[in-house]
């Protein structure tokens, strides 16, 4: 069995090993290349064992490491049976020594996020009995899904409760009990384990029974943000950034809130203030325009001549609710149909048809047909899209209209 390494030095970056063993990957493991992005992408994969390796194999919610042995490139590793398989992108020679290489920043990163979910999963556990019944970090963040509900306000005080935690720098301790000892220990465990136990102990926070590698001390986490909240699966789905992905994060939403502050004209902390007054001016400015639409179409319903023959109007000037006030007020002086047209991109234009006297439905089928359009509606009134030139649709409504008298 592989040696693991960083079970004894979670922070050894680079150790010696011999190859054991090299082959092949099987087929459906050649499935496992590298990124495109990289060099190696589309070259053979090979499956290396090592005597001692200090990169974490790929388990407990958490991906594997990648990294380097020699000049050959690590992009997976994986556990089967005691075996620690190195996912390679080239061969190394059976009994050759190899310096091993991990990504640190990687797998530093790595560290902060999981030892930071302890803490959480441990208070939430403590505070309300909850399990952690899904743990997963992802590439970005890092989820904890929890069979109970959670409030906003309740994580908060969770958040700030955790962050005193790293604040601390507590001994993040492993601990191996005996079967004997184990039956009296109280310790979070999401499986059934066969076996000797790791115990991973945060004290005052948390004992969790845990495969992967941690900071030392709980300073090492650097911050703990919870970012969201949402129900999951009749529980909730609790989404955290530790450490260099909090700080990335920060930087990047500091960088937003300049920008949108210096739009805004205002200061960084007084930018929701300063939204909902925009807010509050728009919605003015979209009423004040909807009642002026209302009057244009008002006027241009009056420069109509009266009469029962079917009328067709294109216009850029109305659109939304102000379209079928036209289309109504020329129905209302004795037309028989008034088809109104509002172009809203190249040849593009959203439609409202109507009539007191014929039912619209078959008109709107036959015309949604013949100008690539979408739409529908009642016997009296339809509205959808169409595609086409003004000219070309407009001949078709006055003739089909006229059909129908």
């Amino acid at each position: 069995m592989t040696e693991k390494l960083f079970y004894r030095d979670s922070h050894l970056a680079e150790f010696e090993a011999e190859v054991i063993s090299c082959c092949p990957a099987a087929a459906e493991e050649q499935k496992k290349d590298p990124s495109p992005a990289s060099e190696s992408a589309g070259r053979a994969v090979f499956e290396v064992e090592l005597d001692r390796t200090a990169f974490f194999p790929e388990g407990g919610g958490q991906y594997a490491d990648t990294g380097a042995l020699g000049e050959v490139n690590v992009f997976d590793v994986q556990e089967t049976d005691g075996r620690i398989i190195h996912y390679t992108d080239a061969p190394l020679e059976v009994g050759m020594r190899v310096k091993g290489c991990i990504d640190w920043e990687e797998r530093f990163m790595k560290m902060q996020q999981h030892t930071g979910e302890h803490i959480v999963s441990g208070l939430i556990h403590n505070r309300f009995g909850y399990k952690n019944v899904g743990f997963h970090l992802g590439s970005e963040d890092c989820t904890m899904d929890f069979n109970g509900e959670i409030t906003a306000e309740e994580l908060a005080e969770i958040e700030r409760e955790a962050n005193c935690a790293v604040w601390k720098n507590l001994k993040v301790e492993t601990v191996y009990p005996t079967q004997s000892e184990l039956a009296r220990m109280e310790y979070r465990s999401k499986i059934e384990i066969q076996g000797q136990v790791r115990i991973i102990v945060i004290p005052g926070y948390d004992r969790c029974a845990c495969c992967a590698p941690h900071v030392e001390r709980t300073g090492e986490i650097g911050m703990i943000k919870l970012t969201n909240v949402q129900r999951y699966k009749g529980g909730v789905r609790v989404t955290m950034l530790c450490g260099v992905r909090a700080l990335a994060d920060y930087a990047v939403k500091q960088e937003q809130a300049r920008a949108v502050s210096a739009m805004l004209c205002t200061k960084e902390n007084k930018t929701a203030e300063a939204v909902e007054h925009l807010k509050k001016e728009c919605a003015d400015l979209k009423y004040a325009l909807a009642e002026k639409e209302k009057k244009l179409s008002a006027c241009i319903a009056e420069t109509i001549p009266a009469g029962d023959e079917p009328v067709c109007v294109f216009t850029e000037d109305i659109e939304g609710e102000s379209l079928r006030l036209l289309m109504n007020r020329v129905l209302e002086a004795g037309h028989g149909l008034c088809a109104v047209f509002h172009k809203t991109g190249e040849a593009v234009y959203q439609y409202v048809i109507g009539s007191r006297k014929m039912d619209m439905r078959s008109l709107a089928k036959e015309f949604n047909l013949a100008f690539k359009g979408r739409g529908g509606g009642k016997p009296e009134m339809v509205q959808g899209t169409a595609k086409g030139k003004e000219e070309v649709m407009r001949a078709w409504i006055l003739e089909k209209a006229e059909e129908m008298r």
